[in-house]
């Protein structure tokens, strides 16, 4: 390490620099999404209107994030990607203003839906122009930086959340965010580096996009239903997840057409190191973020906790989060991505299967242990499973890897939240109570678990460090 250039991390000033203000810019939209939940009840009597309707706030800012992520290949592609990523922050700073100030139910999801746009812009320019900043050497350590908003969003959001609302009002949910990218938007203007396009004579894929949006609008929406009904067969699940299949076997015959010209090329899954890291994400956003639902009402129910203190339950979980990034960042350039996974599902076994059997007996102590050895496993299996796919990409795939990891992870994570809502609703019989009978909850950590477990057979087939000089080497 050089003496003359200040660094941190082991990484270099301008590095650290770009890579804290990209994460600075992304804070709000990952906070945004979560405080929301906190603030259902409040809306729901602001506007005299019913929890179905108020859902689709938070359903339909999913729905439109999906929608945006295909489209932000095409402007990265032909673009500045600074310029894109800054204009997208703003535009979501002026559309929390305007959502803060919605009149009714349906002015306020509309603004929602732009708001769930740009937040999808922001989500897959951030993937982006983070690999581009730190290249191959620093990677690891870049990525546990900026995906630090994706770990503060769930842990933080409700406890933020549910302060505002008890000291002003759900408004102020939205109002906040103005605050934080006034902050954000000076620091990525210094920071940020003027980002070339990265095929300036990429045509826009028009086909493509329509239907890459409107395969993961209808998927989303389909495996959302699930959790309403309490089984994933039902006519609403099963007519949309149909579509959505017929869909993808679409697309992959018109990317066959194209010659793998499109948005989201197929060949991508040719690389090993991209297939086993779509295929281990989607079981890790299924994994970790699904039981972010079943924890707090868990705690509401057998604990009696209120909202604010069911969020402040998880912290342990979030400590155990922070704590391992610089190492694991560390670990991940060092030794690259197999090991690191592994030992990480190790962990999370550990701090995951003893959840099967808690009660309402079990030590408040004991559970905050296990979140918080859950936790420290977290970053070691999200970071190395990003940032390997993009491990022997050539730079003009980064925009079209990018894509597809964001939508793998968005399915993911909605599937993750359908199967645990629908096998805790479905374990506990019509006469039975959730607040006297924990098997639902039970239930639901033994199949995040066994999901957990399954991580291991994409993570073999992760690289490590030997292999990505190898690979790099014939790149060359």
């Amino acid at each position: 390490m050089s003496t003359s250039s200040p660094q941190s991390f082991g990484l270099p000033k301008k590095t650290l620099g770009a890579a804290w203000a990209i994460a600075l810019g992304a804070i709000a939209p990952m906070l945004d999404s979560t405080m929301i939940n906190i603030a259902i009840d409040p809306l729901n009597q602001a506007f005299h209107t019913t929890l179905a309707i108020v859902q689709w706030a938070i359903t339909g800012y999913i729905l439109a994030l999906a929608v945006a992520v295909p489209i932000s290949g095409w402007l990265m592609n032909r673009y500045n990607g600074k310029r894109i990523f800054i204009g997208a922050v703003i535009a979501f700073g002026l559309l929390s203003i305007l959502t803060g100030i919605s009149w009714n139910i349906s002015i306020f999801v509309f603004f929602r839906l732009l708001q769930g746009f740009s937040a999808g812009i922001i989500t897959a320019l951030m993937s982006a122009l983070l690999v581009k900043t730190a290249g191959p050497d620093h990677l690891g350590k870049v990525i546990a930086i900026v995906s630090t908003p994706m770990i503060l969003g769930p842990i933080l959001g409700p406890v933020i959340g549910g302060m505002i609302i008890q000291i002003a009002s759900w408004h102020w949910i939205f109002f906040i965010n103005v605050f934080i990218l006034c902050i954000a938007v000076p620091l990525m203007i210094k920071y940020i580096p003027d980002f070339e396009p990265f095929d300036k004579n990429s045509r826009l894929d028009m086909p493509g996009i329509i239907l890459l949006s409107t395969i993961s609008a209808v998927l989303i929406y389909g495996i959302t239903q699930a959790s309403g009904y309490a089984s994933f067969h039902n006519r609403e699940t099963l007519l949309w997840v149909g579509i959505g299949l017929v869909l993808i076997a679409v697309y992959m015959a018109y990317d066959h057409m194209r010659g793998h010209q499109t948005v989201l090329p197929m060949n991508l899954f040719a690389h090993r190191s991209f297939a086993a890291s779509s295929a281990g994400l989607f079981l890790a956003n299924m994994a970790i973020i699904g039981p972010m639902l079943i924890l707090p009402l868990f705690f509401q129910s057998f604990r009696h906790f209120t909202a604010i203190e069911s969020a402040l339950a998880l912290i342990p979980q979030g400590v155990g989060m922070l704590i391992t990034r610089p190492l694991i960042g560390t670990m991940i350039d060092r030794i690259g991505a197999k090991y690191v996974v592994i030992v990480s599902l190790g962990l999370a076994l550990i701090g995951s299967v003893p959840l099967v059997f808690i009660t309402d007996q079990t030590s408040m102590i004991w559970i905050a242990f296990l979140l918080f050895i859950r936790g420290t496993s977290v970053g070691g299996i999200m970071l190395p499973l990003t940032s390997d796919a993009y491990t022997g990409l050539d730079s003009r795939q980064i925009p079209e890897a990018s894509i597809g990891i964001n939508i793998i992870e968005n399915l993911g994570s909605s599937f993750g939240s359908a199967v645990m809502a629908t096998v805790v609703a479905s374990s506990i019989s019509p006469i039975q109570s959730a607040m006297d009978h924990p098997e639902g909850y039970q239930a639901g950590f033994l199949v995040s678990a066994i999901v957990l477990a399954l991580i291991f057979f994409p993570g073999l087939l992760l690289t490590h460090k030997k292999n990505i000089h190898h690979r790099n080497n014939v790149q060359e």
